[in-house]
This record gives C-alpha cells, sequence and structure tokens, in this order.
C-alpha cells in the first residue's frame, strides 16, 4: 500500500526516514478531504519509493494536528527530513502537489 496511515507514536520516525514527505490532514467526515483523497491516491502511487505519502485523522491524532497548526481541513504538509517547507489547505488538483514534490526532489 503506497499511502501510510501514521499514528503520533511513529510520525517522526517515518518523516526523519524519508527524504520527503507529504502528510494529508483529513477526517471521516469532511466533504472536501474526501474529494482530495483520490489524488492523494494518486499521487502515493506514482511517487511510491520517491515520497512518503502520509494521512493523519485529526480526529484520531489530535496532538499530530496541534502540533503542525492544523486548523482547517484537508491540509498538506510538505516535509523534507522532518522539516515543514510548504503546505496547501483545501481542495487542489494533483498538479499543486506535484508540483511542490517535483521542485523538491
Amino acid at each position: 500500500m503506497a499511502i501510510k496511515h501514521l499514528k503520533t507514536e511513529e510520525f517522526d520516525a517515518a518523516v526523519d526516514a524519508a527524504p520527503l514527505a507529504m502528510v494529508d490532514f483529513w477526517a471521516s467526515w469532511c466533504g472536501p478531504c474526501k474529494m482530495l483523497s483520490p489524488a492523494v491516491e494518486a499521487i502515493a502511487e506514482e511517487y511510491e519509493g520517491k515520497v512518503l505519502v502520509g494521512k493523519v485523522n485529526v480526529d484520531e491524532e489530535p496532538e499530530l494536528a496541534r502540533r503542525f497548526g492544523v486548523m482547517s481541513i484537508p491540509t498538506v504538509v510538505f516535509l523534507n527530513q522532518g522539516r515543514e517547507f510548504d503546505r496547501k489547505v483545501g481542495v487542489m488538483p494533483a498538479e499543486e502537489f506535484t508540483e511542490v514534490l517535483d521542485a523538491n526532489l
């Protein structure tokens, strides 16, 4: 499976080990999150082996949402060796995300 569902206790180790990570903060009740999900899944497949594509359920992992200052969902955070360098908030075309990834690979 290309997408990694991240929990608080494994988050740091997972994103630190990846040269580049894209993490989708979402919730099951969020309509826009459901709209974004197919794009995130496609990106996970396309970049498998190059980028860690993760999802964090904000209802199950509120501490991670607080840590990253997630105020609205969906929020996609981009990390390079565990450090945030960009974020996108809301539903956007997949190209908005892949442009960030391609520019930082």
